[in-house]
């Protein structure tokens, strides 16, 4: 027979547990809701500067840009894995690794010299664990990355590619689309040939935009173009930091009422044994009567 105060210490833990991860579901969604907004601003903002510098490279003039120019051979690439300082978040973490753990051994293949590095606790100490050790690692961007953290990452690429010590630069992160979908993505920011061709299909047949270029279109992609790269990497760190928030959220959630479903289980196993109890108590001292007779 099952000890019911055993039963009862376990049903204790267990509600205490429950108010802890009751807590962290609460802290998450009011996190995710501060990260929701950033992302959002941020997304139609880069929508709208990638738009800008795409119809200032199709307005027929002859205009290039370092940035925009695809390199004839990769000899250098760095792969940037963006993941979380903490665990408790579901699989986020997990599935973020195992994407860029594929791409990396794919970019091995291909790149003479490839250059990993991770951003958070998790993502380093699951390569470290798997005999991957990255050449460097961030642990300082939180659920909160300032643009001003991303920009001084941003320009040391920038500075790298312009220089040829960087072809190529792809970042593995959770990109957010909804509060219900979010999925692991592997984007090449690095050369920007392909700006602007998200949503563009629809538009193809509008009538393109007319500018007046004050002083010159190279004085303006000069600005522009790195402003852009800088604005898309920062976005990548914004849908990662939302990502992550909607992943503990569910998963603190599905925790508090897996441990509500243990407890109402412990508690009839709790009963049960304290009736139990109770029965061969009564029997004992029936048992001690009847032997008085």
């Amino acid at each position: 027979m099952a000890n019911p105060r055993a039963l009862d210490k376990r049903r204790k833990s267990i509600r205490n547990i429950r108010k802890i991860t009751r807590t962290m579901e609460l802290i998450a969604t009011a996190r995710f809701k501060k990260a929701m907004d950033r992302a959002s601003a941020a997304t139609a903002y880069t929508r709208r500067i990638t738009q800008l510098v795409s119809d200032l490279t199709r307005t027929g003039l002859e205009v290039s840009h370092p940035l925009l120019e695809k390199r004839d051979e990769v000899k250098n690439a760095t792969l940037l894995l963006l993941t979380a300082n903490r665990g408790l978040c579901g699989g986020f973490n997990g599935n973020l690794i195992r994407a860029g753990l594929q791409r990396y051994k794919e970019l091995k293949q291909e790149v003479p010299a490839l250059r990993l590095e991770i951003a958070g606790k998790r993502g380093i100490a699951g390569f470290k664990f798997r005999g991957f050790q990255p050449e460097e690692a961030y642990t300082h961007f939180e659920d909160k990355p300032t643009f001003d953290e991303v920009d001084a990452l941003a320009t040391r690429y920038l500075h790298e590619y312009e220089a040829g010590q960087l072809d190529r630069l792809d970042v593995v992160y959770m990109k957010f689309q909804s509060i219900a979908r979010q999925h692991v993505a592997v984007e090449t920011l690095l050369p920007l040939g392909s700006l602007g061709a998200e949503g563009r299909p629809a538009e193809e047949t509008a009538p393109q935009s007319q500018y007046e270029f004050l002083p010159s279109p190279e004085s303006i992609l000069e600005e522009v173009v790195p402003t852009s790269f800088k604005v898309r990497l920062f976005k990548c760190f914004l849908d990662s930091a939302v990502s992550e928030q909607i992943a503990r959220m569910v998963a603190m959630k599905s925790a508090t009422e897996n441990a509500g479903e243990l407890i109402k289980q412990l508690g009839m196993q709790y009963n049960r044994a304290r009736q139990g109890r109770i029965t061969s108590e009564l029997m004992d001292v029936i048992g001690g009567v009847e032997a008085l007779k």
